[in-house]
């Protein structure tokens, strides 16, 4: 079994933006995310079934990407400051041309103040689903339009947009990037 995520209480550090940025830099070896309270926590690394399979959703993302020019993929090293106040990195990432288009160079180099149009959080094993599903509200919260929580291990996806319910549905049905990735399809099957 693999261990839990590390927290760190950040508020009594009481580091700005420009020192977690920096604590993050010189850390590198390490990934970190932190909440809205300022808990800062030590993501443990993936086994290689989530990081194979992630890497494969990426690829697919990429490619969709790569056809309809209409934004930009991230991987999970990518930081986001969403506007709680959180720094999340999501296992994958799609912003709009527009939006990301706006910052400057300079934003884009650190970890950019948007939060993503659509985001993939895979459960691996280290990861609590409740504190999961938690973290995915908190990404339609801060302005995701469409978050997709998949479960290898129960073969269960989770389809998150903003004021709706929760879909669940199991691997037989493909997943759809709907109107926010208008074209894109996931076959989870084809990942098992």
């Amino acid at each position: 079994m693999f261990s839990e995520t590390i927290t760190l209480k950040a508020d009594a550090l009481n580091l700005t933006e420009e020192e977690f940025f920096n604590f993050c830099s010189q850390n590198k070896e390490l990934k970190f995310e932190m909440d809205s309270n300022k808990q800062i926590y030590i993501m443990s690394p993936t086994g290689f079934e989530t990081g194979m399979r992630n890497a494969e959703i990426i690829a697919q993302l990429r490619n969709w990407n790569n056809c309809t020019k209409s934004g930009y993929v991230s991987d999970s090293s990518t930081g986001f400051n969403l506007p709680n106040g959180a720094m999340r990195s999501p296992d994958a990432a799609w912003i709009s041309k527009e939006k990301l288009e706006a910052l400057t160079l300079e934003e884009r180099k650190r970890f950019p103040h948007i939060c993503p149009d659509f985001i993939i959080e895979l459960l691996s094993e280290s990861d609590s689903l409740k504190t999961t599903k938690e973290k995915m509200q908190e990404w339609l919260n801060n302005g995701c339009r469409l978050a997709w929580l998949i479960d290898f291990e129960s073969k269960t996806s989770y389809i998150y947009k903003p004021k709706r319910e929760v879909i669940q549905q199991n691997f037989e049905q493909i997943l759809s990037g709907e109107e926010v990735l208008q074209g894109f399809e996931l076959n989870l099957n084809e990942l098992l």
